[in-house]
């Protein structure tokens, strides 16, 4: 899909684009032993993927040399980790971003969970097939082997992308629901199996009638349900599903907020999200942000982040909007 396509975003296609001249402005910035920071935040934010993705194949044609790997070189900390996970097409931003959850000793759940938990099954497709070219690895064989349990039979349910689309059945969302809230109830493998099967493979218009039937049957919320019922890492990755058929954008406003005040800014996981929900959904996530937290996404950015790295994440929040 072209990024214009999305009209909830931040960036979109900038008007007048010549990637001939942001390519030459570019090798410009990049000359010499320092760079010109604020012109590679100027062109990189203000253009969408498509245009930028243009951009390095004219830099690549006018230099002869490889736009990312001079950003790679140049840059570095987490400025670097802003500008080069945009030169990336989305699917392989995800699939870059799963790749290294689970390279090295330990596994980034929080990443895998925030990732598979919202995309769609087109998206999970265009992952997986990105995931093979950049790494000659199976996703689905890299999650079964790091992790275990309900967890990793969620995330391994999710990775198959074969949730119903647009299809909903009122008559079986009762059935559905006390399935649920017998899983809630028993806690036996054979229940958490059910209840990760319905969660992963209906569709969100199905899954919405099954937590009102689940709220009318035993009174309780569904997210609240479940976390009275289970814990670890498969509890959260049941929740984030249910937050993310609910409201997506909330999800990832939360996510944010998480991120921001619980764990110190966590960079990784905020410049994951404003990069991968850009040119989707920013928008909505920086409303939802303000309205359940009480303070902008702006704020909260520029009190945990300085320099060109604050620049950066504000410009890419920011989208047509003069004031932060």
């Amino acid at each position: 899909m072209f990024c214009g396509d999305y009209v909830q975003g931040t960036i979109v296609p900038a008007p007048n684009f010549n990637p001939m001249m942001d390519a030459q402005m570019l090798g410009g910035a990049l000359q010499g032993f320092g760079c010109d920071k604020d012109l590679l935040i100027d062109i990189l934010t203000q253009r969408c993927n498509a245009q930028r993705l243009v951009i390095a194949e004219a830099f690549q044609g006018t230099f002869g040399r490889d736009l990312v790997s001079d950003l790679k070189e140049k840059l570095s900390d987490h400025f670097k980790d802003v500008m080069v996970g945009l030169m990336y097409p989305p699917p392989s931003y995800d699939a870059h971003e799963l790749w290294h959850a689970m390279k090295g000793a330990g596994t980034d759940e929080n990443c895998l969970i925030d990732i598979l938990a919202s995309r769609t099954n087109g998206e999970i497709f265009q992952m997986r097939e990105a995931y093979y070219l950049q790494y000659s690895r199976d996703l689905q064989e890299d999650i079964y082997a790091e992790t275990s349990g309900h967890f990793r039979d969620t995330l391994v349910n999710l990775v198959q992308g074969t949730r119903e689309e647009g299809y909903s059945d009122p008559a079986t969302a009762a059935q559905d629901a006390m399935v649920l809230w017998e899983a809630c109830q028993q806690r036996t493998g054979e229940h958490k199996t059910l209840l990760q099967m319905i969660l992963c493979n209906k569709s969100y218009q199905q899954l919405w009638l099954v937590f009102q039937e689940f709220q009318n049957i035993s009174g309780q919320d569904i997210v609240d349900a479940i976390n009275e019922c289970y814990d670890g890492y498969f509890q959260e990755l049941l929740v984030a599903i249910v937050l993310c058929v609910r409201d997506k954008p909330a999800y990832f406003a939360y996510r944010l907020y998480s991120a921001i005040h619980d764990f110190g800014f966590h960079n990784k996981t905020v410049i994951r999200i404003l990069i991968a929900r850009s040119e989707i959904d920013l928008m909505i996530i920086r409303k939802r942000y303000k309205e359940r937290y009480g303070k902008s996404l702006f704020h909260d950015i520029r009190n945990f982040a300085s320099g060109h790295y604050e620049k950066a994440l504000l410009a890419i929040c920011a989208g047509d909007v003069d004031e932060y």
